[in-house]
């Protein structure tokens, strides 16, 4: 990595002066790291700023998390040279979570802060922080509710950091997440109550990881019972209709019955479209 740049724009920057300073009061941290563009840039951070010893990243392994993620998470982690860990958790085994709630989120980071906090007292830590940050209030984030039950911090929201820069910082540093497509976890491909099983999240995980393969960088397949709805960022439409047959040919024979193009593209969170509104952005009836 640039390790030129990791000393000129960040190093001056109000922003990540007030994160630094944050890290240092906190003085040990553990870190919910998912190798993604914000939990990257933090754990970065986190090490230059209170070096290796301090600082612990810790990767959850699930069948919602893609093994194309946990192999790159583990790869970054040894490239950053921190301390790294790997728990397995079992949101599979909670059967609220397997009903695919409006709060599933909830359930499934009151489980990972949980175990997380659990590690940072073993090692005599004083936090557990993770990678929510400024621009994520905008969207439904029921997990961070879990996240503020369990006392666990998110100081690129504290210093109002958001995604543009973010990824600017990431450029100038060095790190090779700083282009990284947005990634939520597999059980986001599923509509509202619609339960979720360890059959369907694996037809997803071969659906997606077939597409990445083929080339798409931003990829959603959405699953609606025998409906695969894919969603891709929209220069890639084009491409996905000049190879239709192929495409619809491999989903269904992963098990879907029809092969549909989402002509609105990918967006975050398009299964909130059809939300009732009147819950709040943390999952709290208002």
């Amino acid at each position: 990595m640039d390790r030129k740049g990791d000393s000129i724009m960040p190093a001056k920057n109000k922003k990540i002066a007030a994160l630094k300073r944050i890290l240092r009061e906190m003085n040990g941290v553990v870190l919910a790291f998912s190798g993604g563009l914000d939990s990257t840039f933090l754990l970065k951070i986190a090490k230059d700023t209170l070096g290796k010893d301090k600082v612990i990243a810790v990767t959850a392994k699930s069948e919602t998390f893609p093994g194309r993620e946990y192999g790159a998470a583990k790869a970054l982690a040894s490239e950053l040279d921190v301390n790294f860990m790997t728990i397995t958790t079992k949101e599979l085994e909670d059967g609220r979570f397997i009903k695919n709630p409006v709060d599933r989120c909830y359930y499934c980071k009151k489980e990972l802060f949980t175990r997380l906090r659990g590690i940072a007292k073993r090692k005599k830590f004083n936090f557990v922080m993770d990678g929510y940050n400024h621009d994520d209030r905008n969207d439904l984030r029921y997990g961070h509710r879990a996240a503020k039950e369990l006392s666990v911090r998110s100081p690129l929201a504290e210093v109002k950091i958001g995604k543009k820069e973010i990824r600017s910082f990431s450029k100038v540093m060095g790190l090779p997440t700083w282009n990284k497509p947005s990634f939520a976890c597999l059980a986001s491909r599923f509509p509202y109550h619609s339960d979720i099983t360890r059959d369907k999240l694996k037809v997803i995980d071969k659906a997606e990881d077939y597409l990445y393969r083929r080339g798409f960088r931003q990829v959603r397949v959405r699953m609606h019972d025998d409906v695969a709805r894919i969603e891709v960022r929209g220069p890639d439409a084009g491409r996905i209709l000049k190879i239709k047959g192929e495409v619809s040919g491999r989903l269904k024979a992963l098990g879907f019955l029809y092969v549909t193009l989402d002509l609105d593209g990918y967006r975050t969170g398009s299964m909130n479209e059809g939300m009732v509104k009147g819950i709040d952005k943390t999952g709290t009836l208002k």
